[in-house]
């Protein structure tokens, strides 16, 4: 890998890193029982701030592109995330997401045209094995409304990411813009979602304010300008795959923060899933005279 790509890899990874704090700072700062409003304050605000600082909006067919990207990045994404990770055992949630690169292969193949690649099925599954070893727990259990909440925001995920590499960013538009476009449309969204499901919002003390602002902040803002840019300038189905680190993390917080332990077995998924995801981030192996390359 190139020192340049080298880079480019190392500021995409911050958002999913960025994003694996997600539970600690939800659970152990943010109202309970407010999930949709937490998504709510994680994009709207930020995506306004954004709009504000570049002053750029979006012209001609890109004010429909960018709704639709907003609403399937950001807007439709969280419901599913909340209700997957209400209805669901965190673990079985998060091996859910893990099936995010694995549609987004599959999505390059029909959108992209990409070539079909065993090394990225086969990594994908890998990785999803891996977190699925670090986050299933005996308590693992089945709701079929979770399950399908899980699997529809790893789908809707994959297809938004698939689509932001097909169109592209607008000549003009800069990375923070096109941020902006995509958080405000998806907070746009959020609005009557929110207040239809969860009603009026929460009291918000100094803990929850600290919260929102580093959601929406760091992990609204600043890491969806790196994560869109990331999708703009490196294979797809390599920064789909930097998506696994975003269960990783949250696990290390888990033991960092919470004194939660791992144990062997979840030790084993953490190597397979780093694996998978530096696997991902390779080129895959060209078969010449029957030895791979």
């Amino acid at each position: 890998m190139k020192n340049s790509d080298l880079s480019r890899t190392a500021l995409a990874a911050f958002a999913p890193v960025v994003w694996g704090s997600t539970y600690v700072v939800t659970t152990e700062l943010l109202p309970v029982g407010h999930p949709l409003f937490a998504g709510l304050l994680r994009a709207l605000p930020a995506g306004l701030i954004a709009l504000a600082l570049t002053r750029t909006l979006p012209r001609g067919s890109w004010w429909a592109k960018a709704a639709a990207l907003g609403v399937l990045n950001i807007g439709l994404f969280f419901p599913f995330l909340f209700i997957a990770a209400e209805r669901l055992p965190g673990g079985v949630a998060a091996t859910l997401g893990a099936a995010q690169p694995l549609v987004v292969a599959l999505l390059a193949i029909g959108v992209l045209k990409e070539n079909a690649s065993a090394w990225r099925l086969a990594w994908g599954v890998i990785g999803m094995l891996g977190v699925g070893l670090v986050v299933l727990g005996p308590a693992a259990g089945f709701d079929l409304v979770g399950v399908l909440a899980g699997l529809g925001g790893a789908a809707t995920m994959a297809l938004g990411v698939t689509l932001t590499k097909k169109w592209g960013r607008p000549a003009g538009a800069t990375p923070t813009a096109f941020a902006g476009w995509q958080l405000t449309a998806g907070g746009l969204f959020l609005v009557p979602v929110t207040f239809l499901f969860e009603g009026p919002p929460p009291a918000i003390g100094l803990p929850a304010l600290l919260g929102y602002l580093w959601l929406g902040g760091v992990g609204g803002l600043l890491a969806y300008v790196l994560w869109f840019r990331a999708i703009g300038t490196l294979p797809v189905t390599s920064v789909s795959m930097l998506g696994l680190l975003s269960p990783m993390v949250a696990a290390l917080l888990g033991v960092v923060v919470l004194g939660q332990t791992l144990d062997p077995v979840q030790l084993t998924g953490f190597a397979l899933a780093l694996a998978a995801i530096v696997a991902g981030q390779r080129p895959a192996p060209v078969l010449v005279k029957g030895v791979l390359q």
